[in-house]
């Protein structure tokens, strides 16, 4: 099994911690210190080793951070969380609501004449320091840049990962390595820039063509790297890592110990491009005033996939698609009351591993059925593990890591017979799914301008969710990847080759959870009679090929157009996906893609 269902923080293991960290800050001359969920190079997924949010409050959300004081510790979640958070954390711990909730505004009613919070400056974005700082002006509060004290005061921790580093081959990157290289040496070139600092370690794996296995099912390796505007490259990363790959990353590459990554940036030569948005204070400190502002320059390049990764994400789709058919077809054989949380995962996992070709699972499956569907990235664990009882909706978030692109699919399932609101809750969710499926749009509109189709039916209704309606996900990457989203934060223009989920949901704390999720590519949108001549559109091409549960669908409450829509993609979902699975599966299959 690539997942494991083992309690990895407590409730009550928060509260001695506390009491150790408050400590710490006071012998330190502080009055609070900040713990973030990040690690130093700022991806949204951290090692072991770096969990130290998890490791303090027994949060183990993949966002948010927690400012420690003397008499209180907010825990700042976003509306993906709230549910999640109160069943993780002690009391001794406060829920504060994030971004409603500025942390500048919390520090300042929490100590209002001022004072000293401490910080890791490896474990904060320089953009996140300089707004703090800003909103901070004229309060008295100071932020005090030091050590980490979660490290002194964790005796356990984990040591740093240290995972082999393998080539990504040509076949599924679609370009050389030195051929990107030298494209974005030459913008560096362009912009009077003689270098730029890159510290996410999936634009190093994109860059580079190599992937490693420092996160958990996400296919990077920790590091930093320099990009010269003549093309060469100079990368920080452990040689234990590196042996046996070192040769493959060409001439142009020179590995340099991470030791020595501070004292290079402060010889470097200016102009630097630095991406405060993701780079740590750490680095800008280090540059100093030959720092200057810029977007790391592999995030949209990385974001556009070429046609050899496209065609290998439509491929990996349709294997996944397969074991994915054929884990539903079992799972509707199974009497209500008779499996559980962890046996569906386990079944699932084991359908995806029937494909030779799978790497890793792309996240921790999601698999919460009644009250559990609705806490939005719920982890089942030998505690929590639910039977799934007839009238329940059982919420399938899961995906696959392949060599050839990464999966991510969301089905919500009917368990025996379903209640009549959850059905028309379900109907509503998939008559935004679909809205956005069928878009067209004009060529320069950003995720924020158009995200709100998948939320119209909902509203209508007086309902909504707290997530955004779709993230970018990359090619044998990670599985939430920039800059590109389907948010109101989302203010990069899509263009062709991006790839986003489209991921409406609903959901009713302390009863159910429903979410419905395909990938889709941007492309191109044909011209039609009577369009605008010379005006260029967008459309979606839908990549994700796995049945929706017609048991959910209130018939009546779809119009003609999106009941045209849902036949005609299961149509295709039967076509595509039938000659892969097993003759019970196939059968199952024509049932579950019939006409409605």
């Amino acid at each position: 099994m690539f997942q494991t269902f083992e309690v990895t923080a407590r409730p009550e293991q928060g509260p001695p911690r506390l009491v150790a960290l408050r400590a710490e800050i006071a012998r330190e001359g502080l009055d609070g210190f900040l713990v973030p969920r990040a690690d130093a190079h700022q991806g949204e997924y951290v090692a072991p080793r770096d969990e130290r949010l998890a490791w303090l409050t027994g949060f183990t959300g993949s966002a948010g951070f927690c400012a420690v004081l003397a008499q209180v510790a907010g825990i700042f979640v976003d509306g993906r969380y709230r549910t999640q958070v109160k069943a993780q954390v002690a009391e001794v711990f406060t829920p504060v609501p994030w971004p409603e909730v500025k942390l500048s505004d919390w520090l300042a009613r929490h100590l209002p004449e001022g004072g000293r919070v401490g910080f890791d400056p490896w474990l904060h974005a320089a953009g996140q320091i300089e707004t703090l700082r800003a909103e901070l002006a004229g309060s008295g509060i100071e932020l005090v840049p030091g050590a980490n004290l979660i490290d002194r005061i964790w005796e356990d921790q984990p040591p740093p990962p240290m995972a082999p580093v393998r080539l990504h081959a040509l076949e599924f990157a679609g370009e050389c390595a030195e051929d990107k290289r030298a494209r974005l040496a030459a913008d560096l070139r362009a912009a009077g820039q003689r270098a730029a600092v890159i510290t996410l370690p999936d634009s190093i794996m994109w860059l580079l063509n190599i992937r490693g296995g420092d996160i958990p099912r996400i296919p990077v390796a920790h590091g930093f790297a320099v990009l010269h505007d003549d093309g060469r490259v100079d990368l920080f990363m452990a040689a234990a890592k590196l042996e046996g790959t070192r040769t493959g990353l060409g001439d142009g590459v020179t590995v340099r110990d991470p030791g020595g990554f501070e004292t290079f940036l402060r010889e470097l030569s200016g102009p630097v491009r630095l991406d405060r948005a993701s780079a740590p204070q750490a680095v800008a400190d280090a540059l100093g005033d030959r720092a200057v502002p810029g977007e790391d320059p592999c995030l949209l390049p990385k974001a556009r996939k070429n046609p050899v990764e496209i065609a290998g994400s439509a491929a990996a789709h349709l294997r996944d698609g397969a074991a994915m058919v054929e884990f539903l077809s079992w799972l509707d054989a199974q009497p209500p009351g008779t499996l559980t949380e962890i046996e569906v995962v386990k079944r699932l996992e084991s359908c995806r591993r029937r494909d030779g070709r799978l790497m890793d699972i792309s996240f921790e499956t999601i698999a919460g059925t009644g009250p559990h569907g609705a806490i939005i990235h719920y982890r089942v664990t030998e505690e929590t593990d639910a039977v799934l009882e007839d009238g329940q909706l059982l919420v399938l978030d899961s995906g696959g890591q392949y060599l050839d692109g990464t999966t991510d699919v969301t089905r919500t399932i009917a368990i025996g017979t379903p209640g009549e609101e959850e059905r028309r809750a379900f109907t509503r969710v998939l008559q935004g799914m679909i809205a956005m499926s069928r878009l067209r749009w004009p060529k320069g509109l950003a995720g924020r301008h158009i995200e709100a189709l998948g939320r119209v039916p909902l509203w209508l209704a007086g309902q909504d969710f707290d997530h955004g309606l779709g993230h970018g996900v990359g090619s044998y990457l990670s599985v939430h990847e920039g800059p590109q989203r389907l948010s109101r934060l989302g203010d990069v223009p899509l263009e062709p080759g991006m790839i986003l989920s489209n991921e409406p949901g609903y959901y009713r704390e302390g009863a159910f959870g429903i979410r419905i999720e395909n990938l889709l590519v941007v492309q191109p949108a044909p011209a039609l009679p009577g369009g605008d001549e010379g005006r260029e559109m967008l459309c979606w091409r839908t990549l994700t090929f796995v049945p929706i549960d017609r048991r959910l669908v209130v018939a009546e409450m779809l119009t003609r157009a999106e009941r045209r829509w849902l036949d005609a993609y299961h149509a295709e979902v039967a076509e595509r996906i039938g000659p892969r699975v097993n003759e019970q599966a196939r059968l199952w299959l024509k049932a579950a893609t019939a006409p409605l």
